[in-house]
């Protein structure tokens, strides 16, 4: 499998394993989210503080969940800052 599709295919296999523990598998609550966070980024976990304002702005819809596409936003966001340094 081609590098790109491998780590598309990932990040939505990422998304998937941490999305639908609260019954909605197209989203990430605050707390799933939290979960992502300390498995996968633990240097991006923070505070509850922290954790709340990072969560308001990927929920840009302010539907109270972060669906696929914000949490591609996200990574997307993610990949320009890693890439900055």
């Amino acid at each position: 499998m081609p590098m790109l599709e491998e780590q598309l295919k990932g990040l939505k296999k990422t998304f998937d394993k941490y999305a639908g523990k609260d019954g909605d598998k197209g989203s990430l609550s605050k707390a799933e989210l939290a979960n992502l966070f300390h498995e996968e980024i633990p240097e991006m976990a923070g505070d509850k503080k922290q954790l709340d304002q990072f969560f308001a702005s990927l929920d840009g819809d302010k539907d109270g969940k972060v669906s696929f596409p914000e949490f591609v936003q996200f990574a997307a966001t993610l990949m320009l800052l890693y890439s900055a340094f």
